[in-house]
Formats: structure tokens, sequence, C-alpha cells
């Protein structure tokens, strides 16, 4: 099958859709009202019928417009067994095309569903029915990859249960899927960021905080910053000014509730819908012990925080000995807002909800300069490439821009000392009281399956023009003429991401894992589908190429995605088809 960029492109850039005839709903399905459900209804397999469609959704008084499954916000829980050949069949009742695909699980490329990638789309009226063999366990999620359906609610949870015992031992288990919603539809935040990319920050560096020194920047810092046209506060694109952060379909005054008896050793199994939100995860007063990865068991890690991307998944352990509740916080990157839950005994018992921390801001790290300081830099350097009202001429020079990047318009910085980056804590919890878990933490319960060493390397570059809101791989958006990134079947590859921008980026490849190379424990790399990729920072990571077919490469911050940060990986020789 042939990659189709053109329905690709319909599928990331299709029109808004329009509101459709809206079905009445229980009021626990249009925002999770406290106290009346507190579980997701769930739908197991082998035969699993889902229909999307409009619906009606309210949270924190207002009610707007979403896309669902089955009328739910987020969609059902689907539970799968491994082993088993499950059968989904999909039914698109909107007035345009629609697509799921299935978030890190392994399958035929031709059921992956996305968009002129894997298969055509599914049309308005129309029925897709997915089928194959369920092959691994663990924590997943499913969401829409057309139009930006998924921004608007079209997302739920995907469980697998092993075939056989569960190494991760617990009495109860709850589903956490975070999420951002807001009332304006995604293309109008899109078209905002497009005019003015700093739309939504309201928490910009001002006279009086340098002033006072709440904004940790010397006058030098604010001057060079000023002259790079760059502010140190610009973190998330989109934030708490127009999201509202959810669990599980709950705003932070409905206090979604998941219950346990004291003693309990409780699962919590988090996934992070978001479109556009980082959130940094917290249970003050209870420490939690990660057992589980983006679906891939690990060794227990013990933590009092951890960050999860947009497109992760954890899996913790906590386990709760009072007879009180516990407030479970997820703060968004930016500290411009939070989604909050309690865990409890009893339904109706709250816990003190804490305050947002102070705003994080960027530095030289996060700009692509290692380890250097704003004294001992070298400032040519530091302005090579970095004049967002006009791209520096020297960086357009092929022989200053890494081996195959385009250098134009779509790239206004260029890293000059990238740095490995996954054993330091994430952005804003540097100084944290407490423990941080970080990605060098992450060990893998199983050995690797595959322990040989690569017999090539590939580097990308993840670039962007922030002002222009630009986004691409090596320079080019995908709207562009670009070559997909090929692997032959079974080959072992090194891949080194490079981070040329100052904003995180949450890299996904689609059909496959891979291994983080984080220089633990020899032969047990902890397996992801999913890496944040720090500001200014590289992530290197081994790849079996070992599923045949064409494969969605891209950034999960669905504007980024949409703006151009996607690509085909394909992998060759397919099945029965010579080389």
């Amino acid at each position: 099958m042939q990659t189709d960029r053109r329905a690709i492109l319909r599928g990331l850039a299709g029109g808004a859709g329009l509101l459709g005839a809206q079905g009445l709903l229980p009021a626990w399905a249009q925002s999770g009202s406290v106290g009346v459900r507190t579980d997701l209804p769930t739908l197991q397999g082998p035969d699993v019928r889902l229909n999307v469609g409009h619906s009606p959704f309210t949270v924190g008084g207002r009610t707007g417009h979403a896309i669902t499954v089955n009328g739910h916000l987020p969609a059902p829980l689907i539970r799968l067994r491994e082993g088993q050949t499950v059968r989904l069949s999909v039914t698109n009742t909107l007035d345009e095309d629609t697509s799921i695909h299935w978030h890190g699980l392994l399958l035929p490329f031709h059921m992956d569903g996305v968009p002129g990638v894997s298969f055509p789309g599914i049309r308005p009226g129309e029925t897709f029915e997915y089928e194959f063999p369920v092959i691994q366990s663990g924590t997943f999620w499913y969401h829409s990859h057309s139009n930006l359906q998924e921004a608007m609610g079209l997302y739920g949870p995907l469980i697998i249960d092993p075939t056989g015992a569960d190494p991760v031992a617990y009495d109860r288990e709850h589903v956490l899927v975070l999420s951002d919603w807001s009332f304006l539809h995604p293309h109008d935040i899109l078209d905002r960021l497009k005019k003015s990319p700093g739309y939504f920050n309201r928490s910009r560096t001002t006279l009086s905080g340098l002033i006072s020194g709440d904004e940790g920047l010397s006058l030098k810092e604010r001057r060079m910053w000023g002259q790079m046209r760059m502010d140190p506060r610009d973190i998330a694109d989109v934030n708490g000014t127009t999201y509202t952060y959810l669990v599980n379909g709950h705003g932070p005054s409905e206090n979604w509730t998941g219950l346990f008896r004291p003693g309990e050793r409780v699962r919590l199994r988090i996934i992070n819908a978001s479109a556009m939100s980082i959130f940094n995860v917290r249970i003050p007063g209870l420490a939690m012990t990660v057992v589980n990865a983006d679906g891939e068991n690990i060794r227990p890690v013990e933590t009092d925080e951890f960050q999860i991307s947009v497109a992760e998944t954890y899996d913790v352990v906590v386990r709760p000995a009072e007879d009180r509740a516990f407030t479970l916080v997820a703060e968004s990157v930016d500290r411009s807002g939070m989604a909050r839950a309690t865990l409890a005994p009893r339904l109706g018992m709250v816990a003190e909800v804490p305050p947002l921390r102070q705003v994080p801001t960027l530095t030289m790290r996060d700009m692509g300069m290692g380890g250097m300081g704003m004294g001992g830099m070298d400032h040519s350097a530091m302005a090579h490439g970095m004049d967002h009202g006009e791209v520096n001429h020297d960086m357009r020079n092929p022989d200053n821009a890494p081996a195959g990047m385009a250098v134009g318009v779509g790239v206004d910085m260029i890293s000059s000392n990238p740095a490995n980056r996954l054993g330091e804590r994430p952005m804003g919890l540097e100084d944290a009281p407490h423990r941080v878990l970080v990605y060098t933490d992450l060990v893998s319960l199983a050995p690797n399956k595959d322990q040989r060493p690569p017999s090539r390397a590939l580097e990308i570059h993840l670039t962007g023009n922030m002002e222009r809101f630009m986004w691409g791989f090596d320079g080019r958006k995908f709207s562009e003429i670009v070559e997909p990134i090929r692997f032959e079947r079974n080959e072992r590859v090194r891949v080194t991401l490079v981070n040329d921008t100052m904003m995180a980026h949450p890299i996904h490849l689609h059909g496959h894992f891979f291994e983080l190379v984080t220089g633990g424990p020899d032969g047990h790399q902890p397996l992801k589908h999913t890496v944040n990729v720090a500001p200014g920072s590289k992530v290197t990571f081994d790849l079996t190429a070992d599923a045949p077919g064409d494969w969605a490469f891209h950034c999960h911050m669905l504007m980024h995605m949409h703006a151009g940060m996607f690509n085909v990986v394909t992998v060759r020789p397919l099945d029965g088809v010579p080389a």
C-alpha cells in the first residue's frame, strides 16, 4: 500500500466538523458529576462495537460540543485479554471522515488506523471493522487520527490483561484518563497560535517580576532573552487560560473519586490523553511505586512525583494505610492549572488541594546550550539562527546545518550543544523537596528481546519556527515533499532525536517499541512507544524494525503534528512481497 500524502493531510487538516444531532445523555456521561458514578463504562472483547458521533459535554457548569464514542467522554474502557483475536467495529455517524488508532498496540499495519498511511479512513455513514490478534498486555489507549477530533473528546482507555500471572500484585485498580478540554474549537485554537504563538501565555516575564526577583532572571539575562525576542516563560502553547484539565471527564470542581480500603494495594493506570498538555503527577502524603511505563512492566521504583507527557502511560501502585482521603494532583507543566481527583475510603470525602506552584523559567540549557552558563557562553554561537524575525543567513548555509536538514523559514534555531537529559529532573521539578522520577530510573523487568548491536545510526532533528508556529523534522513540514524514513525489515538501528526547539516534543512511533539508551543495566533498557524530548536536548533509542508496513511517526502534541511534525516510517519487505 502506497502512502497517500493527500489523504493524510486531509485527515490532519480537514475542516471543522459541524454540530450534529445531539443525543440525550445521562448527567454522569456528560460531565461525570461527583457522587453519581466514578467507574468508566466498559466494553470487553472479542467483539466490540463503537459508534463515533456528536454529543454535548458539560464541565464546570458549561456545556459544549464533543465528538465521542458511544456517547461518552472519555470513550468507554475497552478490556481485552492477551492471546485473543479482537474485532472492533467502528461506525461513523459524523458528517466528516473519522478513524481510530490503537495507541501502543502491536498489530498489522493496515489495522493501525491512520488515514492515508494504513487505511483510507472511515467515511460518514460507514462502518470499518478492525480485526487483529492481541499479542501483548498492559495499559494503552485509543484515539482519532482524523481532523482534530482527538481534542474534541475522541479518546479512551484500553487495558489488556495478561494470559498468565500478572507480575504486579494489587488488590484494586483505577484507570485514570488525564485530558484537556476547551470550549474553543481546536481549529480556532490553532488559528490563534498561527497568528500569535504566545496567545494563551499569561505568565510572561514582567518588569515587576524583574524588580522583585521572583522570576529568577538577572537584568543581563533578561536583556539577552529580549535580544532573541524569546520569552523564558514560553513553556506550553495552550494552557489553563482556555483548558479545563480533566480526570475521566471530570473537572477539578467535580472531583472524580476512586475508592480504597486502608491497607489495600491500589493500582492506578494513568493515561495522558491530552491534546497539548504535559502533567506533573503527585499524591501528597502518599508514595507511588511505578511498575509499568507505556504498557511495559519495569522494575518497581518508588517516587513522590513524575512527569507524564502527552500520550505516555504510567502504572503506579499506592498503599494508603490511613482511613482518610488523598488528593491526586496532575499539574500542568506551566503551572497554569491542574486536574484533580481524590482517593478515599468513602464517597464524599475530600483532602486538601495544594495551590499551584511557581511558574518555571526556561534556561540556556533549554536552548540547547548544554552546560554553558550565561557568562561563559559564546554569544556569536548563541545568535546563530535565533533571530525570530529573520533567520540568520549563516544558518541557511548547509555547512553550518546538520547533514540532511533543510534550513529556511521553518527553522529559527539550531541547538549548538544539545545534551542527553534523560537523567535530569523535568522542567520545574529540579528543586522539588521530594523524589522525582526520571527516565534513567526505568529498567525493563524482562530482558530485551533483541540485544544485537545496532548496524547503523540515524539522527533526526526536531525543528520549528515558534513565531510562525511551523514544526517539522529536519527542517521540513510533512506538507512539503518529504521522503519517508526507511528501514529494512528486522534492521537494528540506533536513532538519536535532537530537539532544536525550546518546546518539549513527545515523539511517538506507531507499531513498534524502542529501547531508550539510558545507561542502565545491559539488556534491560526500558521499552517505550512515546518519549518526551526536552527542549534543547537529545534522546537516543535502539529500534528493531520488525513490523513490516507503513507507520506514522510524529510529535504527539496535536497542534505540532497538525502544523507539520509528522512523517512516515516504512519497513520493507512486506509479508509475501519481494523486497
